[in-house]
């Protein structure tokens, strides 16, 4: 997918899962371009005629099995978006995180009804 379509999808997850502000867009561009980076890994992959997980390399000591190159680029990737997924509330814990941050902030700017119910008491018991 795009760049650009993987920005689309990644605003209309976020307003889903009310996570979404306008100071995301930086982090929802970069999640696009590494995501569009990840398929494209992928595709290159598949494209591939062997599209072996484990392949042959000769070094000079004779030939040793590594993951192919293509396989661990996109699982760098994968991880690296989930870290931002993360960030913006798109899994079960970064979307706990965020909304429990949330509530914490809104408590802190609002009063809170019952010390201002201890205050007011307390001042006419003085």
């Amino acid at each position: 997918m795009k760049k650009r379509t993987w920005k689309t999808k990644l605003k209309k997850a976020c307003k889903e899962a009310g996570t979404y502000k306008k100071y995301f867009d930086h982090v929802i561009d970069t999640l696009a371009e590494i995501l569009e980076k990840r398929d494209e890994a992928m595709e290159a992959y598949n494209m591939d005629d062997d599209e072996k997980i484990v392949t042959e390399v000769t070094q000079k000591n004779g030939t040793v099995k590594v993951k192919n190159p293509l396989v661990a680029i996109w699982e760098d990737l994968n991880k690296l978006a989930l870290n931002y997924w993360r960030d913006l509330g798109l899994t079960p814990a970064g979307l706990k995180k965020l909304n429990e941050e949330a509530f914490l902030q809104t408590v802190e700017e609002k009063e809170n009804p019952l010390m201002g119910f201890i205050t007011k008491k307390e001042s006419k018991n003085e």
